[in-house]
């Protein structure tokens, strides 16, 4: 190999690995909404009302309808904020929905019924991400919104406490 074809090669390799590192750092665009779509079972994050990510998301058990109580595997329906982001979850990260509202306590006191809560956006139950492909082909939660742990990843990265998020039936 000559000289001038050891320093192209050395350049070229040098370009592609800055390239490598500047894509795998590079930040998410910031969500100022998050669109869940429960009967297309998908997670859009979006800015200025245009979707620049979109993930498949599995449920609660019970996907159909609003969340009502404690207890039914739904995953609730409205417009919701996220409250916290948990790094110490039983999941791989959470990110908490506002949830219940005042709207979901005063029709569950309406019904003498709880409620629930800690209702989140979370990936893979801790020492299960193997499991995530076979786990995301079906609603497992308990009325959560699941992820792979790498689209949580991307999903942590992209919002904030106080984005509002949208889950529609």
């Amino acid at each position: 190999m000559t000289t001038i074809q050891s320093h192209l090669l050395s350049f070229f390799l040098a370009s592609f690995f800055s390239l490598l590192l500047c894509s795998s750092t590079q930040a998410l665009e910031q969500a100022d909404n998050i669109l869940v779509n429960k009967s297309h079972k998908t997670l859009q994050l979006q800015k200025n009302g245009l979707t620049f990510a979109v993930f498949k998301i599995a449920l609660g058990k019970n996907p159909v309808g609003h969340k009502q109580q404690q207890g039914d595997s739904r995953t609730p329906e409205g417009v919701y904020f996220i409250e916290a982001k948990k790094a110490d979850s039983a999941f791989y990260k959470a990110l908490k929905i506002s949830y219940p509202n005042t709207a979901d306590r005063a029709r569950a006191k309406q019904m003498k019924r709880s409620p629930g809560g800690q209702i989140m956006i979370h990936g893979q139950k801790n020492g299960y991400a193997w499991g995530a492909y076979v786990m995301q082909q079906r609603n497992w939660t308990e009325g959560c919104i699941a992820l792979s742990n790498q689209d949580l990843d991307k999903v942590w990265q992209a919002v904030q406490v106080g984005t509002r998020i949208e889950i529609l039936p």
